[in-house]
């Protein structure tokens, strides 16, 4: 399941990417996986197991062994909560799910089992292999990043050449108090928006809710997430 969680995630940041959308999703996924320890480790896993590692059958299958072990460990603290958050957040997304074999590895379904051996044999072939084709990636410049979850980032960012990441390092390195500059000048854009379009609304529920989305946005302060939030809103109006 967070395989396939992973790779919509994946494939949605590369998407988001070339879209220019891209800062924003980030903003998300620290939110919703970085400041989950839970997630963020089981994450870790997946990247860990996926990685080709040089190791011999023996050590392969203690590192499978421990990896199932504190998958199982995380995987009941997680709240049902949290991942259908994750859910509502990429569920749309159309890809192919690049760690089926883990999520085979993971699963507790006994009728599954055939599969769960299968995919283990697989795992245990790529984790004795020799990587010969690594590539140092660039570490995402978000002040909360946690090494167990960058990987998810980086990814995709190590398909990229080198002006486009360029690009990308400056996109990311924005300092908070710019963000929060902004973040003020899209709420008084949105709120000009929207007491615009109240002196022109006649119908009452609708001016109920502007006033509901008006006395919420003179209430809450910034946070990455609010002013993803309040960009949306803007697109929109």
């Amino acid at each position: 399941m967070f395989g396939e969680l992973k790779s919509k995630i994946e494939t949605y940041l590369s998407e988001s990417y070339k879209k220019n959308s891209l800062k924003d999703n980030l903003f998300i996924f620290e939110q919703l996986i970085l400041k989950n320890k839970n997630i963020s480790k089981i994450f870790f896993l997946y990247d860990e197991l996926s990685e080709k590692k040089n190791m011999n059958e023996s050590v392969a299958n203690d590192f499978i062994h421990e990896s199932i072990t504190a998958y199982e460990n995380l995987y009941n603290k997680v709240k049902p909560f949290h991942i259908n958050e994750i859910k509502a957040w990429v569920g749309h997304v159309k890809c192919e799910n690049k760690y089926k074999d883990i999520d085979n590895l993971f699963s507790s379904n006994v009728l599954t089992l055939e599969n769960k051996i299968k995919s283990k044999k697989v795992i245990l072939e790529n984790l004795k292999q020799n990587n010969l084709n690594h590539k140092e990636v660039m570490n995402v410049p978000l002040k909360s990043m946690v090494n167990v979850a960058n990987k998810t980032v980086s990814k995709f960012i190590s398909s990229l050449n080198e002006s486009e990441r360029k690009e990308l390092q400056k996109l990311l390195s924005t300092p908070k108090k710019t963000l929060m500059e902004n973040y003020n000048k899209e709420k008084e854009i949105v709120l000009e928006k929207l007491n615009s379009k109240k002196s022109s609304e006649n119908d009452a529920e609708t001016i109920k809710t502007i006033n509901q989305v008006l006395n919420k946005l003179q209430t809450e302060s910034f946070s990455e997430i609010n002013y993803y939030k309040l960009k949306q809103l803007n697109e929109g109006l």
